[in-house]
C-alpha cells in the first residue's frame, strides 16, 4: 500500500527526549491538531471503517433485541403455557445470536485489516523519513527511542484508529438504545434505575484523574526499563570486562522495582473502580428487582418485562465502563501521535538544493576552499582550511584526537554541510549536486564497520547489488579475504549473524574492504580503517590496500605508520587548522608538528611490536 503524505505540522513541536533516563510524557491533553493529522491516515480507509461501524451497530441492534425476545418467551410462552410461542421465541433468540456471531467475524476481519494497513502506512512513511534525516539528528537522539516510535507508538494509533473510534460509536448507540427500550417498556422503573448514574459519574471522574497519573507512571517505568535493557545489551562486553554485572543489576533492579510499584498501584485503582462499578450495577439490579417485583405482584407489569429490565440494566453499565477506558486510550493516542509527528516534522538538514544536478562520473580532483565548520555556533571545528588533492592522490590526515580529521571526512560526503567556504569535486561545489550522485562515487570504510544480517556475499555486494557472485569473490580475493571466507561453514553463503558476530574484528574489516573495492568508488575514505587489525592481518591487506587505493583519490585517517608514510600528501590538522602538508620525508625535515607526532607514534608502535615478539 502507498504510504500517506505527512499532514501539516501541529502547533506544538517540543524537542524529542535525548537521554535514556529522561521521562517521556506518555499522556497529553486532547489536541485537535494531532487528531486532524491522524485523520489524514484514517481517511483513505473511511469506507472500510464505515462498513465495520455498520456491522458493529447491526450486531448491537440485534443484541439489544435479545432481552425483548426473552420477555416474549416468558410472557407469551411460559405465562400463557404456549409451547409454540416459546419455541418460536427460543428459535428467534438463537438465530439472532448466530447472525451476531457471523457479523462479528466480518467486522473483526475488516477492523484488523484496516488497523494493520494504517500501521503499515505510518511505519512506511516514518522509515522512509528516518532514512533521509541527517547525521546531526542521530547524533542527538537515541536509536531505542526512535524504534519505540516505530513500534509501540504506532500500535497505540492503530488501536485508536480502528477499535476505539468504532467502539465509541457503538457505546453511544448501545447506551441510547437501552435508554429508549427501557423507557418504552416502563418509564417509572427506568427513572428509578437511572438514580445510580450520578454515583457512577462521580466515581468515574475521580478514578479517571488518578488512573491517568497511574498509567502515565506505568508507561514511563516500562520506557526506562527498555532503555536500560537496550543500553546494557549493546554494552555487555564492556560490562563484563569491567565486572559491572552486580552494580548494573542493582541499578536495573531499582528501575524494575519502580515498574512493579507503578503496575501494582494501577492494579489497585482498577481493583477498586471496576468492582465499584459492578457493585453499583448490583444496586441498580436490586432496586429493579425490589420495585419491579412489587409492580409484578400488583399486576402493573409482567414478569417478562421485569426479566428484560434486569438484562438491560446488566448491559447498561458496560458501555459506560468501556468509554471510561477509551478515555485513557484517547490520551495515549494524543501523546503517541505527538511523538510520531515530532519525528516526521523534523526536516533533514542535508537536502538537494533547488536546481541541484547529478554529479557526472568524476576524476577525483578535490579542493577544500577555505573550509569552515561548526557543530555549534560558538564552537568552531574546522577553521579556514584549504587543501587541493589531485586525481589519484592519497591524503593522510594526522593529528591529535579532536583535531577535526573525522569532521573533514563527514563534510566531504555531505553528512554535514560546511558553514563557510566550499568543497569542490572536479570543479563542482558538492552543495550544488544531488546527494545521491555524490555518495555513489564516494566510498567509506570505517574503524568499526557495520555488517548487516545476511550472508558474507550479501555484505560484500551491499553497495552494488547488481554485481555477480564471481565479481564479489574476485573483490574478496583481491583484498585478501577469500582465505578465511572459504574456511567458513558455507563459504560466501555463511550467515554472519547480527553485526557479524561470527567474525573477528579483523575479518569484518576485510569484508568491508572487499565491499568498498566492489563498489568501485572514485573517491575512497579510510577512517581509522586499519586501527583494529592485528599486525598479521595488516601484512595480508597491505598489498590489497595498494590496489584499493590505486587510481582513486583517497583520504586516510590512520594511526599506523605503514599507511601514513606511503601517502602522497600528509596533512597535519590541529584545532581544525591545517598546520603542515607535504610528503613524509619533507615533513620530517621540517622538524615541526608532524615530526613530533611521528616520533611519538613510531616509539609507541615499536614498543607494541616488541611486546608482541
Amino acid at each position: 500500500m502507498k504510504a500517506q503524505a505527512a499532514p501539516k505540522p501541529s502547533r506544538k513541536q517540543p524537542d524529542l527526549p535525548k537521554g535514556p533516563d529522561e521521562i517521556e510524557e506518555i499522556f497529553a491533553e486532547y489536541d485537535p491538531d494531532i487528531a486532524r493529522r491522524l485523520m489524514a491516515y484514517i481517511r483513505p480507509y473511511a469506507r472500510h471503517l464505515g462498513l465495520a461501524t455498520a456491522l458493529v451497530l447491526t450486531a448491537s441492534a440485534m443484541s439489544l433485541a435479545g432481552p425483548y425476545v426473552v420477555r416474549l418467551a416468558i410472557d407469551e410462552g411460559i405465562q400463557k403455557r404456549d409451547v409454540r410461542a416459546l419455541m418460536i421465541s427460543v428459535a428467534v433468540y438463537v438465530i439472532l445470536y448466530l447472525i451476531i456471531w457471523r457479523v462479528r467475524i466480518y467486522q473483526t476481519d475488516i477492523m484488523v485489516r484496516t488497523g494493520q494497513s494504517i500501521m503499515y502506512d505510518i511505519r512506511t512513511q516514518m522509515y522512509a523519513h528516518l532514512q533521509r534525516l541527517s547525521m546531526s539528528f542521530y547524533d542527538t537522539h537515541e536509536v531505542g527511542r526512535l524504534v519505540s516510535r516505530l513500534t509501540s507508538d504506532v500500535g497505540v494509533l492503530e488501536d485508536f484508529a480502528t477499535w476505539a473510534i468504532v467502539q465509541l460509536v457503538n457505546n453511544a448507540f448501545v447506551l441510547i438504545g437501552i435508554l429508549v427500550v427501557m423507557l418504552a417498556m416502563d418509564w417509572k422503573l427506568s427513572l428509578l434505575t437511572f438514580t445510580v448514574l450520578p454515583i457512577m459519574a462521580v466515581g468515574t471522574f475521580f478514578w479517571r484523574a488518578r488512573a491517568r497519573e497511574a498509567y502515565r507512571e506505568v508507561r514511563q517505568a516500562i520506557s526506562r526499563i527498555n532503555a536500560r535493557l537496550a543500553e546494557n545489551i549493546w554494552g555487555v562486553r564492556v560490562i563484563q570486562s569491567l565486572v559491572r554485572e552486580d552494580l548494573n543489576f542493582k541499578l536495573f533492579e531499582r528501575i524494575n522495582r519502580r515498574n512493579l510499584e507503578a503496575n501494582l498501584y494501577a492494579a489497585r485503582l482498577s481493583s477498586i473502580y471496576f468492582p465499584a462499578v459492578e457493585f453499583t450495577n448490583a444496586i441498580a439490579m436490586a432496586t429493579v428487582v425490589w420495585f419491579g417485583g412489587h409492580q409484578v405482584l400488583n399486576g402493573h407489569i409482567t414478569a417478562g418485562v421485569l426479566v428484560a429490565f434486569l438484562l438491560y440494566v446488566d448491559r447498561f453499565f458496560w458501555p459506560i465502563r468501556d468509554t471510561a477506558m477509551r478515555y485513557n486510550s484517547l490520551l495515549a493516542t494524543m501523546a503517541s501521535g505527538e511523538r510520531i509527528f515530532q519525528v516526521l516534522d523534523t526536516q533533514p538538514e542535508i537536502v538537494d538544493k533547488p536546481g541541484a544536478v547529478p554529479l557526472p562520473p568524476i576524476k577525483g580532483h578535490v579542493v577544500f576552499d577555505h573550509v569552515e565548520f561548526r557543530y555549534k555556533p560558538d564552537k568552531p571545528v574546522i577553521q579556514d582550511l584549504s587543501l587541493e588533492v589531485l586525481p589519484g592522490q592519497t591524503v593522510a590526515f594526522v593529528g591529535a584526537t579532536g583535531a577535526g580529521k573525522t569532521s573533514l571526512i563527514k563534510l566531504l560526503d555531505r553528512f554535514y554541510d560546511v558553514t563557510g567556504g566550499a568543497i569542490r569535486i572536479d570543479g563542482y561545489d558538492i552543495r550544488d549536486v544531488t546527494v545521491e550522485s555524490l555518495r555513489r562515487q564516494v566510498g567509506i570504510v570505517l574503524q568499526e564497520n557495520f555488517l548487516f544480517s545476511g550472508t558474507v556475499l550479501d555484505n560484500i555486494r551491499y553497495g552494488r547489488l547488481e554485481a555477480s557472485e564471481e565479481e564479489a569473490i574476485a573483490a574478496a580475493k583481491a583484498i585478501g579475504a577469500d582465505e578465511f571466507i572459504s574456511k567458513l561453514p558455507y563459504g560466501y553463503h555463511t550467515e554472519v549473524q547480527e553485526q557479524g558476530a561470527i567474525l573477528s574484528v579483523g575479518q569484518k574489516q576485510l569484508v568491508a574492504f572487499a565491499r568498498a573495492l566492489l563498489a568501485d568508488p572514485r573517491i575512497l575514505v579510510l577512517d581509522e580503517a586499519t586501527a583494529n587489525i592485528d599486525t598479521e592481518t595488516e601484512k595480508v591487506i597491505q598489498t590489497a590496500l595498494q590496489r584499493l587505493l590505486k587510481g582513486r583519490t583517497s583520504f586516510v585517517i590512520a594511526h599506523r605508520l605503514s599507511t601514513i608514510v606511503q601517502a602522497d600528501i600528509i596533512a597535519v590538522v590541529e584545532h581544525g587548522r591545517l598546520l603542515e602538508k607535504g610528503r613524509h620525508d619533507e615533513l620530517l625535515a621540517l622538524r615541526g608538528r608532524y615530526y613530533d607526532l611521528y616520533t611519538m607514534l613510531y616509539s609507541r608502535q615499536q614498543m607494541a611490536a616488541l611486546a608482541q615478539d
